[in-house]
């Protein structure tokens, strides 16, 4: 392919390409999963889905279509993660625009909308939910998709991630139940009615582990988004703390967490007067959310 050592007049199929670009890939250390990441790479690059590669294996590559690809896989050599690559990652059933201003959004966080909506059951038809580092707006977004009838408000300290996360609740159809705020975690909304639930996925991890991240974290990923002080616990203890001011009577307060975290949040939790405090396992079996309702 040119500049990386082609043959000669080689004629570059879509099988010869994707198994050159998965050898490269691993042979570097790029991921974990470098198959993958070139199917995904020249797909976009085509504009076809992976299994229009597999129909025109044998297609030869026009010149235009190669330095699309190429481009794609000089930035993957780099650790730049696929999502922000390919501009989207998909979060419950959901295509989320993505972009360096944003975390990522991960399986894991899906068990924070979880156990939100499972324990806000019985407020189905009514409720008020704020959505804290909301970013990209995935756990808004999918929270106010499942509960429609419900004001949901996503605030941020970031001013870019805001823009994302507009732009996917329009993309979405969840604008209209739906609104965005810029703040520091709780702050600013002291005035505001009790909240029936209040979720958020803050920065937590601890700022010496950020260093030891993969590169495609540590390179690319907003680091607003991940340091969460010298133990990881120090906006969720913010969140805690303020928390109680803010919510109805009975309201609910959940948190992702990091490994290892679980139980000392719930200890924060019960300190700060919550009740029926319960921690939940993602589909890891990490538990990744603590969440607590205030008495009343």
């Amino acid at each position: 392919m040119n500049s990386i050592s082609e043959p000669p007049r080689q004629v570059w199929t879509i099988a010869l390409v994707l198994a050159w670009a998965s050898e490269d890939l691993a042979r570097r250390g790029a991921n974990d999963s470098p198959r993958l990441d070139s199917e995904l790479l020249l797909a976009h690059a085509l504009g076809v889905d992976r299994v229009k590669l597999i129909i025109d294996s044998r297609r030869p590559l026009e010149e235009a279509e190669l330095a699309r690809f190429r481009e794609l896989l000089l930035r993957r050599r780099k650790h730049e993660p696929i999502a922000y690559i390919l501009g989207e990652r998909e979060f419950y059933g959901l295509r989320f625009t993505v972009n360096r201003h944003v975390l990522i959004p991960r399986p894991d966080t899906e068990t924070l909308v979880n156990v939100a909506l499972t324990r806000t059951a019985h407020l189905s038809l009514h409720g008020r939910a704020l959505d804290v580092c909301t970013g990209s707006g995935c756990v808004a977004i999918a929270f106010s998709k499942e509960r429609p009838t419900w004001q949901v408000i996503g605030s941020d300290l970031s001013l870019e991630a805001l823009a994302v996360a507009r732009h996917n609740a329009w993309r979405l159809g969840a604008i209209w139940n739906l609104d965005f705020r810029h703040a520091d975690l709780l702050g600013g909304f002291e005035r505001e009615e009790g909240f029936d639930l209040i979720m958020a996925n803050p920065p937590y991890v601890p700022d010496a582990e950020v260093p030891t991240l993969s590169p495609d974290i540590k390179l690319h990923e907003p680091a607003a988004a991940l340091c969460g002080g010298p133990d990881g616990l120090a906006l969720i203890r913010r969140l805690v703390k303020a928390a109680p001011g803010l919510l109805a009577a009975g309201g609910l307060l959940a948190l992702e967490v990091g490994a290892g975290q679980a139980a000392r949040v719930a200890k924060g939790l019960l300190s700060y007067g919550f009740s029926d405090v319960e921690q939940a396992r993602d589909y890891a079996g990490i538990e990744r959310v603590v969440s607590g309702r205030l008495p009343g």
